[in-house]
């Protein structure tokens, strides 16, 4: 049972700041906060995505393409690009890496407006750091795992912020329900989207990618939307109108 709630809350928290920094913030813009408050996100994301920490100026930029570019070759992670999730992933991994190390150019107007801490990347995002991360992982399943089985599901906790990723960009892209008719194949995965921060109302997202809440009909629950009111109102963020 500790290992479960362990899972849960590693599942919720990384994806937390995953929606609400990498991709409210970073990507689109949607909220303002102060420098401190920027410090405090990105150690937040360090501190929950662990070994699969991303950078929030790679994410932005490479999220960004996506939506210039979405189900064309040049989309970053479409799954009209590969034959299973499993190898979206590792496509997606390549090319956030080749945007990472600058291999791959980009118009200065997907660079705008982008967080970016490289001195604290520097520590963050090495392979040295993440190994530190998967020992970590290791201890805490040594003390928690009550049944040899929970170890097969360690391989979840050391690629959490992957397999989110891969299960919004996968399943919105080929499984659910339209609210609007678009030139992709973005989906609505949940009609009530408590699993995943409210990033399950991607067709939603994809109509109106500057939107803050990407519900839109009366049945549908941004949870992600409802915390950065919850951060706006105690001054943390400030949503743009």
């Amino acid at each position: 049972m500790s290992l479960l709630i362990f899972i849960v809350l590693h599942w919720y928290t990384s994806l937390f700041f995953q929606s609400i920094f990498h991709h409210r913030y970073a990507a689109h813009n949607l909220f303002t906060m102060s420098r401190f408050w920027e410090k405090v996100f990105y150690i937040g994301c360090f501190i929950t995505q662990g070994s699969s920490y991303i950078s929030a100026y790679t994410y932005g930029l490479m999220h960004r393409l996506h939506h210039a570019h979405t189900d064309l070759p040049e989309d970053p992670h479409s799954p009209h690009n590969d034959p299973n999730p499993f190898i979206m992933m590792w496509t997606t991994r390549n090319n956030y890496f080749n945007l990472h190390i600058g291999n791959v150019g980009t118009a200065e107007k997907y660079k705008k407006n982008l967080p970016d801490w490289k001195s604290f990347d520097k520590i963050a995002h090495n392979y040295i750091t993440r190994i530190i991360w998967i020992g970590i992982y290791v201890l805490i399943y040594f003390f928690l795992a009550t049944a040899w089985w929970q170890w097969l599901l360690l391989p979840v906790t050391v690629l959490m912020g992957s397999l989110q990723g891969m299960a919004v960009n996968w399943w919105a892209h080929k499984f659910g329900y339209q609210n609007y008719s678009m030139k992709n194949t973005s989906k609505n995965i949940l009609p009530v989207d408590i699993i995943f921060w409210g990033e399950a109302y991607h067709n939603n997202h994809h109509k109106h990618p500057q939107r803050p809440n990407n519900a839109s009909r009366w049945f549908e629950w941004d949870m992600g939307f409802q915390t950065m009111r919850l951060l706006h109102h105690f001054k943390i963020i400030t949503i743009k109108s």
